[in-house]
């Protein structure tokens, strides 16, 4: 018999099929549960996976394998009828199929059942109709192939879908600063496994910002950390990672290309669930005042931007520039605040300085330096020296009496 129907169109073959012998039919109707047996004996013995499945598993595949066999008889009846594969084979189990078994092992059972029924066409038919059953197997056996290709791809678009709706959860609970069981409960929900070295990234989002730029800004930032959850917010797209590398630093850089126009700030790292809120929160403090640095890299880390966020009112750069850096020079004395303030206030003179305090100018060498240990900000430095002044004012307006 001859094909004529396209090859992507397999739906046409099962009209043409010429109907049954009755005395195959008759001998196919009572060898259904035969067939059934031998076929899961078949699997037991010729894939070991699924030998290993759990007893629920098997009984899925299991009625998959006996709709299999039945949709066959019923089809080789009447292959004129408009029976659907997909909806008489797998309509019971797609989603524990799915669960069970990848596409790869799903057409192995296929296979095998297959030969099963194959191995027994001379038990099943007349010799002058053995050939006309072996093609009715093999084309049947194409059907069902196709309808596990569309059950997993059906699946997997379904569970995309899903996955990017519970990550835009997961971000919009960090960023709202849930508390930490629920946090712990959605992150855990989304395969994040990460405790600590966690960070976020936020910018403004690409113009046309697909599935397959998400997809293509996840496996980025995959080089660079265990965990990674993407959300876009309007124009705002955010990144989150968790268990930084080694290269972390560089990630930054690589992931900023991948954002829209505009600065690209990055937070501190958090190490907890909870803390990444605050990671969070300072990363979208910063890029709000971005803009006010015009010199700022790209990506910026949103402690870099303490200053212009105090001034833009944000109550965690002002936090921040008391407990990381005024209150440290204050502790450490031997005159380190009234050394940097009048080296600030003097246009960073040194002479000028020790001329204002009566010390040597290696004094005040030796104090700036000191100044740099404690808090990590170089006062010979513009850029950090404008931000040791910020927190010198901060400081000084948070020891200020109320009046």
């Amino acid at each position: 018999m001859t094909d004529t129907a396209p090859a992507h169109d397999p739906s046409p073959l099962l009209s043409k099929q010429p109907p049954g012998g009755s005395e195959t039919l008759a001998r196919l109707k009572s060898h259904q549960g035969v067939l059934y047996t031998a076929a899961l004996k078949h699997l037991e013995q010729s894939l070991p996976w699924y030998r290993a499945l759990n007893p629920d598993e098997r009984a899925a595949l299991g009625l998959v394998a006996q709709k299999g066999i039945a949709s066959f008889v019923g089809w080789y009846e009447r292959p004129t009828s408009p029976q659907w594969v997909l909806n008489d084979v797998f309509g019971a189990a797609p989603t524990e199929l799915t669960r069970s078994i990848s596409l790869q092992r799903a057409l192995q059972l296929i296979r095998t059942i297959v030969e099963v029924v194959e191995n027994r066409v001379p038990e099943l038919a007349a010799e002058s109709e053995q050939i006309q059953l072996r093609e009715a197997v093999l084309r049947y056996s194409r059907e069902v192939a196709f309808a596990a290709a569309d059950v997993y791809a059906r699946a997997a678009e379904s569970r995309g879908a899903w996955d990017s709706r519970l990550e835009a959860l997961v971000v919009d609970a960090v960023l709202r600063g849930e508390d930490t069981d629920s946090l712990r409960s959605r992150f855990a929900a989304v395969g994040w496994k990460s405790q600590s070295g966690i960070h976020v990234m936020a910018g403004r989002a690409p113009d046309v910002a697909s599935a397959h730029f998400v997809a293509e800004l996840r496996r980025a930032a995959l080089r660079y950390a265990h965990d990674c959850l993407v959300g876009i917010q309007g124009e705002r797209l955010i990144v989150m990672l968790g268990g930084i590398r080694e290269n972390g630093a560089a990630g930054f850089s690589r992931l900023a290309e991948l954002f829209g126009d505009g600065p690209v700030v990055y937070g501190p790292r958090a190490d907890s669930l909870r803390a990444t809120t605050d990671s969070a929160q300072a990363a979208f403090a910063g890029l709000a005042s971005a803009d006010a640095w015009t010199q700022a890299p790209r990506p910026a880390a949103a402690d870099d931007l303490w200053p212009e966020r105090v001034i833009n009112g944000d109550p965690l750069a002002r936090r921040a520039l008391v407990e990381h850096i005024y209150r440290p020079l204050e502790k450490a004395g031997n005159g380190l605040v009234q050394t940097l303030t009048s080296y600030l206030a003097l246009g960073h003179s040194l002479e000028g300085t020790a001329r204002q305090l009566f010390v040597h100018a290696n004094t005040v060498r030796y104090r700036l330096k000191r100044v740099c240990e404690l808090t990590g900000w170089d006062p010979l430095i513009p850029r950090e020296a404008f931000v040791l002044q910020t927190a010198l004012v901060v400081g000084r307006l948070e020891d200020s009496p109320p009046l």
